[in-house]
């Protein structure tokens, strides 16, 4: 869903509760933040699912949206237990999740349909083909490229179905 807005989402991480609290209170939208599985910062402070819980509790205190990073690639061994890990992620009332995995993707869409999804960055969309294969895949949001020039992320956002 496109936003209704003209400012951009102030979307700030929060890889600890100091930065958590301090986002929340220097007026960010919403917040990223790692647990303790399936994160690419793995040596992060990340939360455990208590602090999920809590920091879900608090940011929608204040109306401020959490996204949770599940952004590492999983191997088929894993994908039943990051399954169990995104019912509780979804069951704790995040906004969303920030994935890469392609196949991830499709078992949330599968098993956990109304759990919001943004690509992650190490997706590597780069193109606007990229941005709408991703949103046949279901996900609603795409954190683009780092290489991408201003000039074509310009053009990826005007042509995109999804958020940028």
């Amino acid at each position: 869903m496109r936003r209704t807005t003209d400012l951009p989402e102030l979307l700030a991480p929060a890889g600890s509760w100091d930065a958590l609290l301090a986002a929340v209170e220097g007026g960010a939208d919403a917040v990223y933040l790692g647990g303790k599985l399936y994160g690419a910062r793995a040596f992060a402070k990340n939360f455990d699912e208590d602090g999920i819980r809590e920091a879900v509790r608090y940011c929608h205190l204040h109306g401020v949206k959490v996204y949770v990073t599940v952004n590492t690639l999983l191997y088929d061994r894993e994908l039943p237990d990051a399954l169990t890990y995104l019912a509780f992620l979804y069951e704790a009332g995040v906004d969303a999740v920030i994935s890469a995995d392609l196949g991830l993707c499709s078992l949330i869409r599968t098993h956990l349909p109304a759990l919001p999804i943004h690509a992650s960055t190490q997706a590597s969309i780069h193109n606007t083909e990229g941005v709408r294969i991703a949103h046949t895949l279901g996900f609603e949001r795409a954190v683009i490229a780092r290489e991408v020039s201003l000039r074509d992320m310009r053009r990826i956002v005007e042509d995109s179905p999804i958020e940028i």
